[in-house]
């Protein structure tokens, strides 16, 4: 029977170290594998999950319930159509160019928007503010501004401390069954009087 390498050789620790290697080796490779394993468990789960969610009827076309309203909460209200609007404002505009007055004139719904604004050759920067200004408290009063200059004086708080507002001649309602729903306003001339006319002269127009 042959004897086996003396544990203090050379032979013998190059043996150790080659068993020694071998295990770790061993191990290096069960780790792997089980750390594989774990991410094609992973990823099988998360394309499952993926898949599952997608074909879900419930989340990919969700329940909308849609309740109607009875027409004894509903209310119907007239506007001024963008068309008649800008004819009113040719109308008005054509009138102060054969006055020889500079102007611009201004169209607002009845909630106080622009809705067509003709500024005329030579007209102020400040024609327009003016112009939508009265337009706005017009509409708002369901008044010519002339008739509303008078409620517009004083010391005291009144009409003219409302945001928006303008009290002097030259800006006129639109009404529809005797209920303001648009206004028209001109800012330009050497008075008011003058902007009321060619004001007046747009609403003709729509008449």
């Amino acid at each position: 029977m042959a004897a086996g390498p003396d544990p203090g050789s050379l032979e013998s620790t190059k043996a150790q170290d080659f068993e020694k290697g071998t295990i770790m080796n061993i191990k290096s490779v069960k780790t792997r594998v089980i750390v594989g394993a774990l991410g094609a468990l992973a990823i099988v789960g998360g394309v499952t999950g993926v898949s599952a969610y997608t074909a879900s009827p419930a989340d990919a076309n969700p329940a909308t319930t849609v309740a109607a309203a009875g027409d004894e909460a509903v209310t119907e209200t007239k506007t001024l159509s963008s068309e008649a609007a800008l004819k009113a404002a040719k109308a008005a505009l054509k009138e102060a160019e054969e006055q020889n007055q500079r102007v611009t004139v201004a169209i607002v719904d009845r909630a106080g928007n622009t809705i067509a604004l003709v500024k005329g050759d030579g007209a102020g920067p400040q024609t327009q503010e003016s112009a939508e200004r009265k337009a706005f408290t017009a509409v708002s009063f369901g008044k010519a501004t002339s008739e509303l200059t008078e409620g517009a004086t004083g010391d005291a708080p009144n009409i003219s401390d409302i945001p928006g507002t303008l009290f002097l001649a030259g800006g006129v309602p639109v009404t529809a069954d005797k209920a303001p729903i648009a206004g028209i306003g001109v800012g330009g001339a050497p008075s008011g009087d003058i902007d009321e006319k060619i004001a007046e002269a747009g609403l003709k127009a729509i008449d």
